[in-house]
């Protein structure tokens, strides 16, 4: 298919996958629907939308002299350090609030994280809703942008906070509204605390994280999922940290999938079963830069982005589909032993080999390996090495 025409069409599996979120949140309300089916189906809806929305991050950022700079434009990439880093600092967070639960109380450490939830929430929803919220109003009530930008000096040093610190606010009608209405849901959800409320923040966190934020390169994913495989080991099977945090921690850190519409007699609440969001973010943020890498090997274009272009995906597939069969074995084991498990112990193999293997049949191992999405900044690097062996000569 050629690029003009496929740029045409919409994709209609992204479009599906949509309206797959929406229809399964409002039915899952009113027909119970197996569990089972219900995160498979939901969990790959979110992941093929957000991956694909993701491809915006292959659009060419002006560079420093060129024309449409903006210093603040900066694409989001780990550091192969910060991969290496990441268990220890989640195992640190994680082991934390074990101890804030244990000595201060479930109801002390809901109530503080709560209100970096709510930013959070509010912020994620706005994003996520705006769009939306774009498409049915007039092209002209956007138009006009307000907004504001102003440099604040301070003493703390550079190192901490950037001096002077850039603060700046650009918004639209739209954005507004949908601001608005995200405070409306977020506030609802600290009061009622319903299930799905608490699905919508999930999955718009989900979407949002996934379609933003890229792992650099296959290297550093691959460190980070290899980390995080026996980081879940430890604290699923080693201890009851991860468990005992999950079912106290009461926020939009997974998403709820109902077991039965019934309220049990007692506690007057419905049985559920959950996902925490790591499983499908972390992933997601693997299958995402695969999938930009398809279009990479497909020379899709740079500019003017279309997210529903038509072009092979042979990685993408893969490990969707790996994804989907370690997804599965973690709930047949889960059942078959009535215990929980830690996804990535199953999802982890899972996209690295799917993904490896796909390369090796295609003979791409070495252009896999050393695919990059991070800023070519070592020109600069190289002459300040340069200069410092001038100095010591």
């Amino acid at each position: 298919m050629s690029e003009s025409s496929s740029s045409s069409k919409s994709n209609p599996l992204i479009l599906g996958s949509y309206a797959t979120i929406v229809a399964l949140w409002g039915l899952s309300q009113v027909v119970l629907i197996p569990y089972v089916v219900h995160l498979l189906v939901l969990v790959t809806a979110i992941l093929y939308a957000a991956c694909h929305c993701s491809l915006t991050l292959r659009e060419d950022i002006p560079k420093q002299g060129e024309e449409g700079y903006d210093p603040d434009n900066v694409r989001d990439t780990l550091k192969q350090e910060d991969a290496y880093q990441f268990p220890l600092f989640g195992s640190l967070s994680l082991f934390s609030l074990y101890l804030a639960f244990k000595f201060l109380g479930k109801e002390w450490v809901n109530l503080l994280i709560g209100g970096y939830f709510g930013m959070v929430g509010c912020g994620a929803l706005t994003v996520t809703l705006s769009p939306l919220i774009g498409k049915f109003a007039p092209k002209s009530i956007n138009e006009k942008r307000y907004g504001f930008k102003k440099s604040i000096s301070h003493p703390i040093p550079d190192s901490i906070l950037p001096n002077p610190l850039e603060l700046g606010l650009d918004v639209t009608v739209t954005d507004i509204c949908a601001l608005v209405v995200a405070v409306g849901i977020v506030a609802l959800y600290f009061q009622e605390r319903h299930w799905t409320l608490n699905n919508i923040l999930g999955i718009c966190f989900c979407l949002q994280g996934i379609e933003r934020f890229s792992l650099g390169t296959y290297k550093i994913g691959a460190i980070l999922l290899v980390g995080l495989f026996f980081y879940d080991i430890f604290w699923v099977f080693g201890t009851d940290v991860m468990v005992t945090v999950a079912k106290n921690l009461d926020g939009p850190i997974k998403i709820l999938f109902p077991r039965t519409l019934i309220p049990n007699e007692e506690n007057g609440k419905i049985e559920l079963s959950l996902l925490g969001l790591g499983d499908i973010v972390i992933p997601g943020f693997f299958l995402s830069l695969l999938l930009r890498f398809d279009a990479t090997n497909a020379k899709m274009p740079t500019k003017d982005i279309n997210i529903h272009d038509n072009f092979p995906k042979p990685y993408f597939h893969s490990a969707l589909f790996a994804y989907f069969l370690g997804l599965v074995t973690t709930l047949f084991v889960m059942i078959q032993f009535n215990a929980a498990q830690p996804a990535l112990l199953y999802l982890v193999p899972a996209c690295l080999g799917s993904s490896f293997f796909c390369a090796f049949s295609r003979g791409e191992i070495e252009a896999l390996l050393a695919y990059s999405e991070e800023e070519e900044d070592d020109a600069p690097k190289e002459e300040e090495k340069a200069e410092e062996s001038k100095k010591d000569d």
